[in-house]
């Protein structure tokens, strides 16, 4: 492989899943002066984004869910996905989740939670040449201003994906695509980082929406 000048993006490997290089990214390094190429194998990414938050972002005790139900553990995916060292693994992870979905304009979801989940993507897609765009959306429409629930570009007929960091009861993201649906956005899919298997799939899935989700409990030891 050719080295590429300093500062000049370096190209990208679509291979299959199997293969761990699946939409993998290969990145410039420089070392003695000399600027070279490296794969990025996206397995390790996942491997890593596990280790984080099981390290990090799980708690065990007595917590009460959005839901209302009891649980042991609580997972606070925000402990990582505001930290410096994995949301570049989060954007990774969820660009490589969501590849096989066709013409995708845009990705975010119901503040605060899918807030860093959508910069991580927008960042790291546009590290690998993708263009994906970030949105927000607004628990309640602003009472002032141009009242806007939706921030960011205009959505108007673009296929867009709703992010949550961890799904409990679907509440979020369907909150979240209605808003959308509303200023005129197709959403296609509601994607996940971590799904804590609490029905939210279901419910979702009944809703007409694709779920993906990057990582269950049993990735993080939890079942």
């Amino acid at each position: 492989m050719a080295s590429p000048s300093p500062g000049e993006s370096c190209p990208t490997r679509r291979g299959s899943p199997a293969s761990g290089m699946w939409n993998a990214p290969i990145r410039a390094t420089a070392a003695m002066g000399v600027t070279a190429c490296r794969l990025v194998d996206v397995t390790d990414a996942r491997a890593q984004l596990i280790d984080h938050i099981s390290a990090e972002a799980v708690f065990h005790g007595d917590f009460t869910l959005t839901s209302g139900k009891k649980a042991t553990y609580y997972v606070d995916l925000r402990k990582v996905s505001l930290d410096h060292r994995v949301a570049p693994l989060i954007g990774q992870v969820m660009i490589d989740l969501i590849a096989d979905v066709p013409d995708v304009f845009a990705v975010g979801g119901l503040t605060m939670g899918a807030d860093p989940v959508a910069a991580a993507i927008l960042h790291q897609g546009a590290a690998r040449g993708l263009t994906y765009d970030a949105f927000v959306v607004r628990k309640e429409p602003k009472d002032h201003g141009r009242g806007k629930q939706v921030e960011g570009p205009d959505l108007q007929g673009k296929r867009v994906i709703v992010l949550e960091d961890t799904s409990t009861t679907g509440g979020s993201p369907l909150k979240a695509a209605e808003a959308l649906e509303k200023v005129g956005a197709e959403v296609v899919a509601v994607a996940v980082v971590v799904d804590r298997a609490t029905g939210a799939r279901e419910i979702i899935e009944a809703a007409g929406y694709q779920y993906l989700a990057a990582i269950g409990l049993e990735d993080l030891g939890l079942v």
